[in-house]
């Protein structure tokens, strides 16, 4: 079973940076859409960011000019960089892959997922 494990999460004051790594321990980085998702208490998971086999990537319009998805295959670790970090990103933050290599918006797709790294922003 593939293994998903995040890192990277912590404490930030609103305005600043974090970069979310999500290491796998089979080569699904590469071949499959991963994507990066949050879950707020009391709230619904959502997506936030995904990228597929060739390198395209699509945002929440949340956090569009703010976050950046990346992927490193050689090193099958997937990148989540915020920036301008606001309270509102708080949330456990999950990474997930769907096996195949284009992406989808729906959440009970994705079949592989981390434990999850915790993001809290405070203003």
């Amino acid at each position: 079973q593939v293994q998903l494990v995040e890192s990277g999460g912590g404490s930030v004051q609103a305005g600043g940076s974090l970069r979310l790594s999500c290491a796998a321990s089979e080569y699904i980085i590469r071949r499959y859409c991963m994507g990066w998702f949050r879950q707020a208490p009391g709230k619904e998971r959502e997506g936030v960011a995904s990228i597929n086999f060739w390198g395209y990537t699509t945002y929440a319009t949340s956090v569009k000019g703010r976050f950046t998805i990346s992927k490193d295959n050689a090193k099958n670790t997937l990148y989540l960089q915020m920036n301008s970090l606001k309270p509102e990103d708080t949330a456990m933050y999950y990474c997930a892959s769907l096996n195949r290599d284009t992406c989808g918006s729906v959440v009970a797709d994705y079949t592989n997922w981390g434990q999850g790294t915790q993001v809290t922003v405070s203003s």
